[in-house]
C-alpha cells in the first residue's frame, strides 16, 4: 500500500487541571479534517520543540497546518503596540511557527494557515496585524458571539460574505466569485507582507485569504475556520481547500521519494 502523506499540525500551549498543568493541544476538528478531507496522516507538533530539531521534523512531514488558537501573535514580532497585561499569549508557538514557516517555504512544502495561521504567515513575511479589528473605524466586528451561552453552532455559523479577487485560484476552484464564511477572530491583517497576494476580502475590506507568490505547492492562509464541518453542503469551499491541500501534500511526498 502506498504511504499516505504525513501532515504536521501546530498545537497551542493550553492550561489544564485547574491551571496546574500545561499541555500542547489542538482542536479535534483539525485532525479529523486532515484525515478525512485531505486524506493524509496527522501528527501533532509541540511548540516547545527546539529550533535545531525543526529540520529533522520537516524531513518527516509532507505538509504543515497552522491552526487557530486563543492567544494572538505577540506584537513585538511585527513592531506593534504592546499587549495589555491580561492578553493571552503563547510565546513558544510564536517562536516555533515563525521558525517553521521560512524553513517550510525553502522546501516549498504545502502550508495551510487557518485563522491565527494566516496571521502568522503574514507576520513571517514582514506584514503587520490589527490588534483589534472591531476597534478600527472602517471595520466590522469579526469576533465570535460575545455571550457566554452561545452554542458551537452559533459560534461557527456562516457570518459574512467574502469576495474573491480577480484571477483568484478560489474563483477557478469554486466556479464563483464569492462565498459566505464563519468569523471568530479579534486580530486581522493590516499591512500585507511582501511576497504575498490577497485572494479574498471581507465586505469591509479586511483581508480574508492570501497565497505565497510563485509557490510551487499549496500555500494558502484563510481567516475563517475551514475545519468546522467541511462535509456540509454549504461548506464546499472548506472541503475543497482541505482536498487541494492533501493533493499538494501527495505531490510533494512523491517528489521527495
Amino acid at each position: 500500500m502506498e504511504r499516505k502523506p504525513i501532515v504536521g499540525i501546530i498545537t497551542n500551549e493550553t492550561v489544564g487541571f485547574n491551571g496546574r498543568q500545561l499541555s500542547h493541544s489542538v482542536g479535534k476538528r483539525y485532525v479529523e479534517s486532515v484525515m478525512n478531507f485531505a486524506d493524509t496522516v496527522p501528527i501533532l507538533i509541540p511548540t516547545c520543540i527546539r529550533k535545531h530539531d525543526l529540520a529533522g521534523l520537516l524531513d518527516i512531514v509532507d505538509g504543515i497546518v497552522l491552526t487557530g488558537g486563543r492567544a494572538n501573535v505577540e506584537p513585538h514580532h511585527f513592531n506593534g503596540q504592546k499587549f495589555p497585561e491580561d492578553e493571552p499569549i503563547d510565546p513558544d508557538r510564536d517562536r516555533t511557527v515563525l521558525d517553521i514557516i521560512p524553513q517550510a517555504v525553502r522546501r516549498e512544502m504545502p502550508i495551510f494557515g487557518v485563522c491565527r495561521g494566516i496571521q502568522e504567515i503574514n507576520v513571517a513575511y514582514g506584514g503587520t496585524l490589527f490588534y483589534r479589528v472591531h476597534q478600527q473605524a472602517d471595520k466590522d466586528d469579526h469576533r465570535m458571539p460575545q455571550n457566554d451561552d452561545a452554542t458551537l453552532e452559533e459560534i461557527f455559523k456562516p457570518r459574512h460574505q467574502i469576495t474573491f479577487t480577480e484571477n483568484s485560484f478560489l474563483t477557478d476552484a469554486l466556479g464563483q466569485d464569492s462565498c459566505i464564511v464563519n468569523s471568530l477572530h479579534g486580530q486581522g491583517i493590516d499591512q500585507l507582507g511582501a511576497g504575498l497576494s490577497v485572494e479574498a476580502y471581507a465586505h469591509d475590506g479586511l483581508i480574508e485569504a492570501i497565497t505565497i507568490d510563485g509557490y510551487k505547492s499549496f500555500a494558502v492562509g484563510i481567516q475563517w475556520h475551514a475545519e468546522f464541518h467541511p462535509e456540509r453542503d454549504e461548506n464546499y469551499l472548506n472541503r475543497l481547500l482541505f482536498q487541494k491541500f492533501g493533493d499538494s501534500c501527495r505531490q510533494f511526498s512523491h517528489q521527495k521519494s
